[in-house]
């Protein structure tokens, strides 16, 4: 499992826009076999600030994402919302264990 927590700040006038175009890739990227987790969260204090945390079940799964036609849509509609430009950490998953982290069960 690799799990990728991206951090984007947006500009004020743009956050319901990047909000709409990010949850349609969210909706689109949990589709993925490569994918177990999206999940879209906004910090409460600033809201123009999010995280994006992927959860992807191998380290070649981020790749194959990136060459999905709603990944490639999301960045290109997303890239003059930003502040400045996004971030990511990569982190190895201590808990839950593996099996834990499949919605279907």
């Amino acid at each position: 499992m690799l799990i990728v927590h991206v951090f984007v700040e947006v500009k004020s006038d743009q956050v319901e826009a990047f909000k709409l175009a990010t949850l349609e890739n969210a909706q689109n990227s949990i589709k993925e076999p490569g994918i177990a987790r999206f999940d879209v969260v906004q910090q409460q204090d600033d809201p123009t600030r999010f995280v994006l945390v992927e959860v992807y079940r191998t380290a070649e799964d981020p790749a194959r994402h990136k060459e999905t036609n709603h990944y490639q849509k999301w960045r290109t509609t997303v890239t003059d919302m930003m502040a400045s430009p996004r971030s990511s950490i990569k982190y190895n998953n201590i808990f839950p264990d593996e099996n834990s982290w499949d919605i279907s069960q």
